[in-house]
């Protein structure tokens, strides 16, 4: 081997090492984030349609009480707000605990005042 070549090999298997060192660290992030991710999907994948059911059923039985009651809108919140308030998908805050998961929706807010949602 003539030492250009060395040097070349030496060189290539120096930069090769170091691109494979390196990175690891941004990797390891990168794993983390994909695997929540995937996580959430997969969570959302079962909770969701759960999530969308139950909304549905809660807007069909909402709008009967709303028929039923003559009009009277307060008796038809009761059934739409928990119903259809809340989350629809897990996203990967929420499997890491740092936001609430809310399957129903929530009558009242941090204020003491009314709110539709969660």
């Amino acid at each position: 081997m003539q030492m250009s070549s060395v040097r070349r090999l030496l060189l290539s298997a120096g930069l090769g090492a170091w691109l494979v060192i390196a990175p690891t660290a941004a990797w390891a992030g990168y794993l983390s984030e994909a695997g929540l991710g995937t996580a959430s999907l997969l969570s959302s994948i079962i909770y969701g349609p759960i999530k969308l059911t139950y909304a549905i059923l809660g807007g069909t039985i909402g709008g009967l009480s709303y028929l039923l009651s003559v009009g009277n809108l307060d008796v038809a919140n009761k059934v739409w707000v928990p119903s259809l308030g809340g989350n629809y998908v897990i996203t990967p805050e929420m499997l890491k605990g740092e936001q609430a998961i809310h399957f129903f929706g929530s009558t009242t807010s941090a204020s003491g005042g009314s709110e539709v949602g969660n």
